[in-house]
């Protein structure tokens, strides 16, 4: 379980422990940014070494490329500047200046001249320094919160906010809004907070974003693991909704059905379904919805779903009650979903049919389901600001991670495996992993190996739990095209006999239990709410299918409504989900800002604004592998737009959320 959330800086328990220990603590650490945040304690800047500093070509690599006598040399500096911080009684030194910040993150991050004018992913990397600056928070501060109170800048106004939805994104609203001094409430449908970590309790589900950055920046805390399950994720947002003081203001049990615009008053009504069944209304000033992308399970068009004599039900909505130990059971997709849930059910079934329409690229990631190592922990606790800089050096490294090898080189002649060269690269990569992993069995191989881009769809981690699986004698990978359900389970059809001039097999797959592993429907934005905007106009008829935001977040003639995780602010293979909606919460912030201290009381999205940067949104996705390969994905809508991926880099989105520009809207 993760320890308390907390800032993690500032004077902690002296250490006290002997020279083997601190040593073996060491051993177990992420060396190259214990340097840094033993720099920052101590104020010995000669723990950072021109010979030492990691390859910012080989971010990605274990360890950051460095080799076997550098970390070695790393670890004795380490070793030895904590002895010398323990005899001196722990003190800490006082909080770095910009200047020795700088040095710090050339250190780890690059050269001598990386914050002078060298470039990484096209941009400078000092232009970096304030977002980097921001994640460490090296005062220990929260550069996030809001630096205003409702009733300094707009003192005697009456203004409410109402929240839907209290996972992720809407717990971090509530919060920033109360530091604010805004007057809100939550409506949450579920019984607790925790949203998609509420709902998905299959069997292995965890994230697969390392913990110390798949966290509130603002809230950190000491993992047992590197990639934590569901049980523990729900529990550190359940914690946070405690300890940021919002879970008396969330409206449990409780579902927002409408949500109309009056013009004239400019405010927001709300149709709520309460715990009882009954209905009732809600008037507030401003909107938030923070339902995001993955809430609603998608169900295949299967023709005779309803024929099946046996349990059936969707990964996000898992039967505790249906046993599956002796059965035959059936799973219709392997997705990322699937993918973790797929080896814990193949352990105690009778026999398992794993239904596979594309298969996935695998990520290897040995650690995967590891626990952090028990020094490492305890450097975590002991060493001031070592969470910060650990947590700055996986999103350093990850803050980019393979967009380049996503971008599309238009001169590159495989676009049906790959997009360009880096990409090639990458699948030339993957292919030898899959290959090491299913060679003794080439009657997988064949169906486990993409033939579409990498990037293209979401790559799975692994740490080899898949090939284990799908060779177990009571497991059957089935790639033929799924026909129909039947009573007494799938009935697939075999298209490469009919193709060889034969007629086609079919074949029916016993089952006592159908999964459907199916996903989401990523593409119905704020559904099953209804949201009608300024003169009567619905959202969901303007978008037809088709969601589209200003920066993901707001919607011409919808003046009040954000939206978090909204159109377009999916992120695929770089960064952690939650660096996105802390930036989207401030941007909320400060549009509220605006609106309060220039006595404005509605603003609405300025649609010149709001189609040129969706067009500038399609032109980029287009670039991408996700966007030229055809091979399915949740990523494309059904007119197949991609209507969920940010197809720029973190820093961009981090600069064009820092502040709304008023000439964007339309001030009332």
């Amino acid at each position: 379980m993760p320890s308390e959330p907390s800032s993690a800086t500032g004077q902690q328990q002296p250490i006290s422990e002997d020279d083997a220990f601190l040593a073996g603590a060491v051993r177990e650490s992420a060396v190259a940014a214990l340097l840094p945040a033993l720099a920052q304690v101590t104020g010995d800047m000669t723990l950072l070494r021109d010979d030492l500093r990691p390859d910012p070509s080989r971010a990605l690599e274990p360890e950051g490329g460095l080799s076997e006598q550098q970390l070695e040399e790393m670890r004795e500096l380490a070793t030895a500047a904590l002895v010398r911080y323990r005899d001196a009684g722990s003190p800490v030194a006082g909080a770095p200046s910009d200047d020795d910040l700088r040095r710090m993150m050339a250190f780890l991050f690059g050269d001598e001249n990386v914050f002078g004018g060298n470039t990484f992913a096209g941009e400078k990397v000092d232009s970096y320094f304030g977002v980097l600056r921001e994640e460490l928070a090296p005062a220990g501060e929260d550069v996030r919160a809001p630096g205003w109170r409702l009733p300094e800048i707009a003192p005697g106004v009456d203004f409410c906010v109402a929240v839907v939805g209290a996972g992720m994104s809407g717990i971090l609203a509530a919060y920033r809004l109360r530091q604010a001094g805004i007057p809100f409430v939550v409506f949450e449908k579920n019984d607790d907070v925790g949203g998609t970590w509420f709902e998905n309790t299959y069997p292995g589900c965890r994230v697969d974003v390392p913990n110390n950055l798949y966290s509130y920046a603002c809230a950190q805390a000491t993992w047992s693991h590197h990639f934590s399950a569901q049980e523990t994720l729900l529990d550190y947002f359940r914690r946070c909704a405690d300890d940021f003081g919002v879970r008396d203001s969330i409206r449990f049990r409780t579902e927002v059905v409408s949500a109309v615009f009056d013009d004239e008053a400019c405010t927001w009504r709300l149709q709520i379904r309460l715990p009882d069944g009954s209905d009732d209304t809600v008037e507030v000033n401003a909107l938030v919805s923070a339902v995001g992308q993955l809430n609603r399970p998608h169900y295949p068009e299967i023709a005779g779903v309803d024929e099946f004599a046996g349990a059936a039900f969707h990964s996000a909505r898992w039967d505790r009650s249906v046993d599956l130990r002796g059965k035959r059971v059936a799973v219709i997709g392997t997705g990322a979903s699937a993918a973790q849930f797929i080896p814990v059910v193949a352990e105690d079934v009778a026999h398992l049919t794993v239904f596979q329409r594309t298969p996935n690229w695998l990520a290897p990631t040995p650690e995967y389901h590891d626990e952090v190592p028990a020094g490492m922990r305890w450097l975590f606790d002991r060493v001031p600001s070592y969470a910060q800089w650990y947590r700055l050096w996986l999103f350093w490294r990850m803050h980019e991670g393979l967009l380049p090898a996503a971008r599309v080189d238009p001169e590159w002649e495989l676009q049906h495996q790959s997009v360009s060269a880096p990409n090639e690269l990458v699948r030339q990569l993957l292919t030898v992993y899959l290959q090491m992993e299913f060679g003794d069995r080439p009657d997988l191989l064949g169906k486990v190996v993409p033939s579409y881009p990498p990037i293209a769809k979401r790559i799975i981690r692994d740490n080899g739990v898949w090939a284990r699986t799908l060779k177990r004698d009571n497991v059957e990978l089935v790639t033929d095209r799924i026909e129909r359900i039947a009573a007494s389970g799938v009935v697939t059809v075999d298209d490469s006999d009919e193709s060889d001039g034969g007629g086609a097999e079919r074949r029916t797959h016993e089952a006592d239990v159908i999964i459907y592993g199916t996903g989401f429907l990523a593409s119905h934005f704020l559904t099953p709410m209804r949201v009608t905007g300024r003169g009567g106009v619905d959202l969901h008829e303007r978008w037809a299918g088709d969601a589209r935001a200003y920066l993901g977040i707001t919607v011409p003639e919808f003046p009040n409504l954000f939206c978090l995780y909204g159109p377009n602010t999916n992120i695929v293979i770089n960064g952690s989900i939650i660096y996105f909606s802390e930036c989207e919460v401030r941007y909320v912030l400060e549009s509220l800002r605006m609106l309060l201290a220039g006595g404005h009381r509605a603003m609405n999205c300025r649609k010149d604004v709001h189609d040129a940067f969706n067009e500038r949104i399609d032109a980029e996705n287009r670039r991408m592998a996700w966007g030229a390969s055809s091979v399915n994905s949740w990523y494309k809508n059904e007119h197949g737009r991609v209507a969920q991926n940010w197809p720029f880099s973190l820093l961009e989105y981090w600069r064009q959320t820092l502040h709304p520009d008023p000439d964007d809207y339309e001030l009332v």
